[in-house]
């Protein structure tokens, strides 16, 4: 099943949000999806400990040495892989992208944010440049007002589309259901509406992003090289 990798070298890009959006609404499809964690300060891990997200989803820590690994014990274990990265440009990032189906860049609304995404973006055309490896990747834009299109905002799309880079047409909004499920734990579908500000809204979002991003996804995951094993890349 698919590996996508969640990666921006930025901090605060909304990887972590992006990732478990995506997981909280895949399992409320009925699909298993395993989350590695490769971010050392855990948030995903954090929030599964709080009060678990039910039996589709698992949650695993991994690094540099074990992410290899816990992919191929995840692939056993069926449906959907997600990767959470920490805000680095190294080995792991490396290895994590290597190891991606499909590469999701979290950016938010801020030019910032879209300069982390570039080296992201040249880390896959170096491996498809040097290790023929050929990785499919979108933009996905973060933390966007729903009702404003920001001068920031703007200037990021505009960063973008001058590169001829694809970015997916759902933005994450800013909402609080996506601040609070990290407080509660659990998914956004088992927060109780009366406590939470829109969030109807935040479930809709979450929705078609996940319709989009699944949209992406191969009938059957397949390589353009010969090996699954993640390509070398020297850490900047």
């Amino acid at each position: 099943m698919p590996v996508i990798t969640f990666a921006n070298t930025k901090g605060g890009a909304g990887k972590t949000t992006a990732a478990l959006i995506l997981a909280g609404e895949l399992s409320r499809r009925g699909n298993r999806v395993t989350i590695l964690d490769a971010d050392p300060r855990g948030w995903i891990s954090r929030w599964h400990a709080i009060a678990g997200a039910g039996s589709l989803i698992s949650v695993v820590a991994v690094n540099e040495e074990t992410i290899e690994t816990a992919t191929a014990k995840a692939k056993k274990r069926g449906g959907y892989i997600l990767v959470d990265l920490p805000s680095s440009h190294d080995a792991l990032l490396a290895k994590a992208v290597g190891l991606a189906d499909h590469v999701m860049i979290p950016v938010q609304g801020c030019a910032m944010d879209a300069h982390g995404g570039a080296e992201v973006l040249e880390l896959l055309k170096e491996l498809a440049d040097k290790c023929d490896v050929r990785i499919p990747h979108s933009i996905v834009l973060t933390r966007v007002n729903a009702a404003v299109t920001t001068r920031a905002l703007q200037a990021a799309k505009d960063f973008l589309a001058a590169r001829g880079i694809s970015t997916l047409s759902t933005a994450i909004a800013e909402r609080a259901a996506y601040r609070d499920v990290f407080d509660k734990g659990g998914l956004l579908q088992s927060m109780n509406p009366a406590e939470v500000s829109n969030l109807s809204k935040a479930l809709e979002n979450a929705a078609r992003l996940a319709d989009e991003i699944v949209a992406l996804m191969p009938q059957k995951t397949v390589r353009t090289t010969a090996t699954r094993k993640a390509p070398v890349a020297k850490a900047a």
